[in-house]
């Protein structure tokens, strides 16, 4: 391919420590290991020192909180974005922004080529590439998974020691993960039983929701145009947002996912996920979407949910229906501003009241009681219409059988 220079999207974990040294072993050239600060904390510690000790020319680290917040997880919340009743896309959301800054810094560093460490059975190689394909589509692209001859991560376990790379994944933690400020994501090796319970250690960000504190706590979450802006009555920062809600929803042990999930390349995997702050936001959207929002946007909306979730696991962020669905989805959220008022127990999540000074919810028409707004009778004419089609059918099905 007549590689000289490779920006990678470096995590310091087993595939992409073991990619930085293969890239230079395979193709000469040199090596930009980029690294993406999304809120993944102490994983970030000595992550250039040890780039640098693997042979790249060059480590950058971008911090990418706000951004990633902003820009790509308070938009699909907007949404309402959730894949198979379940995932809240905690990866897959991330991807195109580690891509979009790929290809910025290729640009800064004179770099002719890209690579990621996603394998070939799974959904990130897609994210990855349709991103560069979008932003920069004469990048030469590097995917080593798809052209080495090693065949496993006990594979790439040996690589590592044979070459002296410390890498965090080992016989004693036989599976991987992926920690942004939105989630983490556990998959591989031991969880590849669909039986086997995951192990409690296991998780960083919640607590064994057993061992959570035995007193509710009752928290309140204030939004504008669909956006989370306060908790408890402090405006933050989207990132801020998000981290302090994560402290609070982890402390009770919320967010945890168990599923079997299908992937975009047609076989079924099992994930693990942690996400707290993301799955506290999204029922506290929903709250104040049920007093703000018109029933048939509501009910429109809702109908294209499944697909904008899709397409985000599919890695179409970048794409022009994207771009209409994200426009279709944020005009439907300038009503959305109110207060939702929630539980939170032992992994629970539960609305305890909803508020709005732009509420469709009106008392004196819901009202069980005496009122001077609704006439009752006024249904019989409404009924008789709503079920015209119904009698219709009937009496023709009738005649057909005299």
């Amino acid at each position: 391919m007549g590689i000289k220079k490779v920006v990678l999207a470096y995590s310091g974990g087993l595939d992409t420590s073991i990619i930085l040294k293969w890239l230079i072993e395979t193709y000469g050239c040199e090596v930009v290991a980029f690294s993406a600060d999304l809120g993944q904390d102490e994983e970030l510690d000595g992550i250039e020192a040890k780039a640098l000790a693997t042979g790249a020319l060059k480590a950058r680290i971008e911090d990418l909180r706000e951004e990633f917040a902003s820009e790509f997880v308070f938009p699909a919340f907007r949404a309402n974005a959730i894949y198979e009743g379940q995932y809240l896309l905690g990866t897959s959301i991330a991807r195109p922004l580690i891509a979009k800054h790929q290809i910025r810094i290729a640009d800064e560093e004179g770099a002719d080529a890209v690579s990621h460490g996603a394998t070939g059975k799974g959904n990130d190689q897609v994210r990855f590439e349709l991103t560069y394909m979008a932003l920069r589509p004469d990048i030469k692209v590097v995917a080593p998974w798809r052209e080495w001859d090693m065949k496993s991560r006990s594979d790439l376990i040996a690589f590592a020691q044979k070459h002296g790379i410390p890498v965090p994944v080992t016989k004693a933690k036989p599976y991987s993960s992926d920690r942004n400020m939105l989630h983490v994501s556990y998959e591989g090796g031991i969880l590849e039983d669909p039986w086997v319970e995951p192990d409690p250690a296991m998780f960083v960000m919640t607590v064994n929701p057993e061992e959570a504190p035995d007193k509710p706590e009752i928290i309140e979450i204030d939004y504008e145009r669909g956006n989370p802006v306060a908790i408890n009555g402090e405006r933050l920062g989207a990132a801020a947002f998000l981290q302090k809600l994560n402290k609070i929803g982890g402390k009770h042990g919320i967010g945890r996912v168990d599923l079997v999930e299908n992937r975009l390349v047609g076989m079924k995997s099992r994930g693990v996920y942690e996400t707290p702050g993301g799955t506290i936001m999204r029922i506290a959207h929903m709250a104040v979407e049920s007093i703000t929002m018109d029933r048939e946007v509501m009910h429109l909306r809702d109908n294209l949910v499944p697909e904008y979730s899709r397409m985000i696991y599919n890695g179409f962020w970048y794409s022009p229906e994207m771009n209409y669905l994200q426009k279709m989805m944020d005009l439907a959220q300038e009503n959305v501003q109110g207060t939702a008022r929630l539980k939170l127990y032992k992994g629970t999540c539960q609305v305890v009241g909803r508020k709005s000074n732009r509420s469709l919810y009106q008392p004196d028409f819901a009202t069980f009681e005496e009122d001077e707004v609704y006439r009752q009778d006024e249904a019989n004419g409404f009924i008789r219409l709503l079920g015209l089609r119904l009698r219709i059918e009937t009496l023709v099905k009738k005649g057909f059988k005299s």
